[in-house]
């Protein structure tokens, strides 16, 4: 299903279609990307949740033709920083909300300010669309 394209040992990339099996097949791009690493168990666990909530954040909200794609970065620093990034078309930046005790959704971006070393929201270049992402150090991982 997904289209990926590494880049370097330290980068890889992937375009996803807007579908809910998406998510899944994100978190497996992830792992097979942090496998041979060492630090892939103190990152993976986080790292998936995080990216879970943005894919399916995108999936979700993304205001834009269903056949438009998800493309997806991450990136290892050289500290064992993980960052993540889910590009959509939708302009809109995603707000950071109260969920009420009663409420079965909406938690997702509080999740990532919680467990996130650092997250933001960007414009892509060239005006179309934004991108979330998150950074996840070995520290915050453990800690979570």
């Amino acid at each position: 299903m997904p289209k990926t394209v590494p880049l370097t040992p330290a980068e890889r990339t992937c375009w996803l279609p807007r579908h809910p099996k998406s998510a899944r097949a994100a978190r497996e791009e992830l792992r097979e990307f942090l496998h041979p690493r060492a630090i892939a168990k103190l990152l993976l666990p986080t790292g998936k949740l995080l990216l879970s909530e943005l894919v399916t954040n995108a999936i979700q909200h993304c205001r834009a033709p269903r056949d438009r794609l998800i493309f997806i970065r991450f990136q290892l620093a050289s500290d064992a920083t993980l960052r993540i990034e889910v590009h959509d078309a939708d302009s809109e930046k995603p707000t950071l909300r109260d969920a009420s005790n009663d409420d079965e959704a909406g938690r997702g971006l509080l999740l990532v300010h919680e467990l996130a070393t650092q997250w933001g929201c960007c414009p892509r270049r060239g005006g179309v669309g934004k991108f979330v992402w998150c950074h996840v150090s070995p520290e915050t991982a453990a800690a979570a």
